[in-house]
């Protein structure tokens, strides 16, 4: 038994209702090339965010962190800045690396949004990190199930060893918390499973 005091739940009908919406922009969609219900990555981003101790917007954001890049675009952005307010809304914008499609190209996106983090808010920090370290632990495990066909489930100009590399050195610099260390050390068991050691 502890005496620690706990406090009171944070996520109440708004983290219901963006729940219910990320059920209906996401529950037919695939993680690449697995075919494992995207949801389940939403969740585990979302989980990530509860524990590291995030506000109930940044929970929320988290739950819908890619609807915008998915799922409809600046009309999904607006969706959300309805429903939830602004401030839900900023953060899930600025972890969206774009709201066109076709997509722009792959690098000048990602180098676009490792710079944007350099100034973030913490908030977006948070849910950011809990996007990434959720999306390297994926493809830590399956490299270790597929090893390099992993890489064939991906944008062909995708570098994954640049990219996270680059975002470790803002988060490092700029959010030194648990789960940066965590995304480190994933990051760093991902390069040895490469090596072969």
């Amino acid at each position: 038994m502890t005496d620690r005091t706990l406090p009171d739940p944070i996520l109440g009908s708004r983290f219901i209702e963006a729940l219910s919406l990320a059920v209906d922009l996401h529950s037919r969609q695939a993680r690449k090339g697995s075919g494992v219900p995207y949801l389940g990555h939403l969740l585990g981003v979302c989980g990530l965010v509860i524990d590291a101790g995030g506000s109930e917007d940044e929970v929320i954001a988290a739950l819908l962190h890619d609807a915008v890049e998915d799922q409809g675009g600046a009309a999904t952005l607006e969706l959300i800045r309805t429903q939830f307010g602004s401030n839900v809304s900023a953060i899930v914008e600025a972890c969206s690396d774009t709201d066109v499609l076709p997509k722009p190209p792959w690098r000048a996106r990602k180098e676009a949004y490792v710079e944007h983090l350099r100034t973030a808010p913490t908030s977006v920090l948070r849910v950011s990190l809990a996007d990434k370290l959720n999306n390297l632990r994926a493809i830590v495990r399956d490299y270790g199930e597929v090893g390099e066909a992993l890489w064939a489930r991906f944008d062909p100009d995708a570098d994954h060893l640049w990219y996270y590399g680059s975002l470790l050195e803002v988060f490092e610099e700029r959010f030194p918390v648990p789960m940066t260390m965590e995304l480190r050390e994933t990051y760093d068991r991902l390069l040895q499973l490469i090596r072969g050691s």
